[in-house]
């Protein structure tokens, strides 16, 4: 068989599609959006505001969303990455030129009905584009230097502009997911303590572009004590607030810590620390455990699939 469509034969009716469907997968991605439904409400306190209602309406949206695109077929995935990956790399260009400033960063692009992060795109994007890169290499072939340029490439390029935006915390996570991809075609390790040496080498100049709040918040994570008025402010007051909330929580709509506002960001950042201080410790363990099934439920996935591209 043609290395190009390797695996990616197979073609499913709706019924038989339907009848692999992964209703574990379904529904604990739904559980999920509708405590963080709950969330939302209660860090609003207890009000249907724009935050509530605009989290209600694009969770049903997306979700929607979610479901039709998990009955296209694998081959369209295939043939239509690169061109998805080259999409999302003009989108980020243009943020370049054209995005939105806020808080000091320049990362949406306005669509009139939505503000849309490219950076959160380009997450999915990389990892098409490399998966079928791979699938096209020989394994024979992976780890010559050759094969290595394009991924390189293909990795640094989207990594950098986000870097420049500034979002240090997404291009982390987007190179994270390349160099994941990386790993599982084979690649052997030796290249991977390379680079970690190189990095390492290259981190104090890596360090003096940084922006003064950028390395604030290295230094918080590290020691959230050394600016507790300050940097360390949210840090500490999450850290009581969860303590607070104990085996079973205070109830909804009664944290504390929350709704006396010393948790500025609970609608975001901090939206978890908000749910553990009503629901406790074991509410939080719940959650926890819906993250721990979707990501086993995609690892198996993947795992049970035929084709290295999948």
């Amino acid at each position: 068989m043609n290395i190009q469509y390797r695996g990616l034969r197979t073609t499913l009716s709706l019924r038989e599609k339907f009848m692999a469907f992964d209703f574990v997968l379904f529904f604990s991605v739904l559980t999920l959006g509708i405590i963080s439904m709950f969330a939302i409400y209660s860090s609003s306190g207890g009000n249907f505001d724009y935050h509530t209602k605009s989290h209600i309406l694009r969770f049903s949206i997306f979700f929607l969303l979610f479901i039709i695109i998990s009955f296209f077929n694998l081959r369209f995935w295939y043939q239509t990455s690169f061109l998805i990956y080259l999409f999302f790399f003009i989108l980020l260009l243009s943020v370049k030129y054209f995005g939105l400033t806020s808080s000091g960063s320049q990362r949406w692009i306005n669509l009139y009905i939505i503000n849309l992060q490219p950076s959160e795109l380009m997450k999915v994007g990389l990892i098409l584009f490399l998966a079928r890169y791979y699938h096209r290499t020989p394994s024979s072939d992976v780890n010559k230097l050759t094969s290595l340029f394009f991924p390189i490439v293909a990795l640094l390029a989207p990594v950098l502009l986000v870097i420049t935006q500034p979002d240090l915390g997404t291009s982390i996570l987007i190179a994270a997911g390349g160099v994941i991809v990386v790993w599982l075609a084979g690649v052997k390790v030796k290249f991977f303590a390379y680079l970690s040496l190189l990095f390492v080498a290259l981190a104090p100049i890596a360090i003096s572009f940084l922006k003064p709040y950028q390395k604030s918040r290295i230094l918080t994570f590290l020691n959230p004590d050394r600016d507790p008025l300050g940097a360390g402010y949210q840090i500490i007051q999450s850290k009581i607030a969860i303590g607070s909330g104990g085996l079973f929580g205070k109830g909804f709509l009664n944290g504390s810590q929350s709704y006396l506002d010393f948790l500025p960001e609970k609608h975001t950042d901090f939206i978890f620390t908000l749910f553990s201080e009503e629901f406790g410790f074991f509410g939080s363990t719940f959650i926890l455990i819906l993250y721990f099934l979707i990501t086993a439920r995609i690892v198996k996935i993947g795992h049970n699939t035929k084709s290295s591209f999948g």
